[in-house]
């Protein structure tokens, strides 16, 4: 009896912490006006009004560039550039293509060795509303120093408040909620064990210093 109360308390907890997270997620749009930072970035995912929304704001001053991590190696500069808003100078001249990341881990130590390498303090972080949390989660821990503006990108499906009753956008959040999690524990046993941060990330940032200097 005991064990089946504890499961039922820790099954209970984690609802409530799942409907917690959707609620958060649902928050952060629609984004507020971001101030201006340093750099722009844009997480490359299902949905390519992630890349539009940082265009946007590159336009409008926000940031001096803007970096589009976890293009598909595949897709080529000019192929992106043809279904991308905003003026062709401004993408020739102010847009970094990233090509590294396959995973939201990926996308923030290619982010993180970036504003390195650019001597950026601050960063304008735009993703989907649903996968904002695990990002900044994830580029906190590759680039602890730097200041984080969220600016979430509205996902139609997961507006509804009950979003919990629809079979694809309850999976949606659901998973992205374990990631969420996943990425917390792994934190908190990270920082326990006293581990530093990858070495992969510190190299990656180094070499590309590296290179902003030798430019």
């Amino acid at each position: 009896m005991k064990l089946i109360a504890a499961l039922a308390i820790v099954a209970l907890v984690w609802l409530v912490g799942l409907f917690a997270f959707a609620e958060r997620v649902r928050g952060l749009t629609p984004a507020d006006e971001p101030a201006r930072a340093d750099g722009i970035v844009a997480l490359t995912g299902p949905s390519p009004e992630r890349v539009n929304a940082a265009v946007r704001l590159l336009e409008q001053g926000k940031g001096d560039r803007l970096l589009i991590s976890g293009v598909n190696r595949q897709v080529r500069r000019q192929e992106l550039r043809e279904v991308t808003p905003g003026s062709r100078r401004l993408f020739n001249c102010c847009v970094d293509l990233g090509f590294e990341a396959e995973d939201t881990r990926g996308n923030a130590e290619e982010i993180a060795a970036w504003a390195r390498a650019r001597g950026y303090d601050s960063l304008i972080v735009v993703t989907s509303d649903y996968h904002m949390p695990r990002s900044l989660v994830e580029i906190r821990t590759a680039a602890p120093g730097l200041k984080l503006v969220p600016h979430a990108v509205s996902t139609p499906s997961l507006d509804d408040s009950r979003w919990w009753r629809a079979t694809v956008t309850a999976r949606r959040m659901t998973l992205e909620y374990m990631k969420y999690l996943a990425v917390l524990f792994r934190e908190l046993v990270r920082r326990v064990s006293g581990d530093e941060p990858a070495q992969a990330v510190q190299e990656a940032a180094e070499a590309a210093e590296d290179a902003r200097k030798a430019a």
